[in-house]
């Protein structure tokens, strides 16, 4: 065993003990992405890589939301640092959304938000996702119901109504992300919600919300009144 070797052994034990003792608060973001780096990485010291990926993305959220191209621009980072740089964001993802079905969606707003912005806010493409909910507001289902240009999808409302008869849902709640980052809804997001809401209207379906998703913030049409 070289002294580096022994070395980095000694750190990487380190790091993981003060990590289980529960201090992880206090741990800086290049040490957090060290112990998710020692997933992909064995042997050798991963802290120069942990932080050359935070300088490259601008900070942790941004790493582990950029995409599988971008990843690979980096010096050292290969198939298994980016499952284990995926996983984490999954695992988050899963994690909020069982959440979210142990309890009433509408009595669990900031969860839902929380959940929506981990799956949807660093997209570089739209997707126009619903929510299908039963008569006590429990998800039944979220489905990716289209998805398109980096800009706008195509939403056809006669979809919707088929996939909320199939779920025998009797409220929805619409999703969209804006890569833009800008969640002012437009006028073609408006008409859209609009056709979807009259529509299920046909078949008693409530449109609770449509919620825009950007990088930082998100827009609610029902607080503003659009619904």
């Amino acid at each position: 065993m070289t002294i580096d070797h022994f070395l980095n052994h000694g750190h990487r034990q380190r790091l993981r003990e003060r990590f289980i003792a529960a201090s992880f608060a206090s741990l800086p973001d290049y040490e957090i992405l060290e112990i998710i780096l020692f997933l992909a990485k064995p042997r050798g010291d991963v802290k120069p890589l942990a932080k050359k990926m935070l300088a490259e993305f601008g900070s942790f959220q941004g790493v582990i939301n950029a995409s599988k191209d971008k990843l690979l621009t980096i010096s050292g980072v290969g198939e298994a640092v980016i499952s284990a740089i995926k996983i984490i964001k999954e695992s988050a993802s899963r994690s909020l959304r069982d959440e979210i079905q142990a309890a009433p969606v509408l009595g669990s707003w900031s969860l839902l938000i929380d959940y929506l912005k981990v799956s949807m806010a660093h997209l570089k493409t739209e997707q126009f996702r619903i929510l299908y909910l039963d008569r006590k507001n429990m998800l039944v289902a979220d489905e990716l119901q289209e998805y398109g240009t980096i800009d706008q999808t195509a939403v056809y409302p006669r979809e919707i109504v088929k996939r909320a008869l199939f779920h025998e849902a009797s409220a929805l709640i619409l999703v969209h992300n804006h890569p833009s980052g800008n969640v002012k809804p437009s006028q073609a997001d408006i008409n859209m919600t609009n056709k979807i809401t009259k529509a299920c209207n046909v078949i008693n379906v409530i449109i609770h919300d449509h919620v825009i998703i950007g990088k930082n913030n998100y827009y609610s049409f029902r607080s503003h009144l659009l619904i």
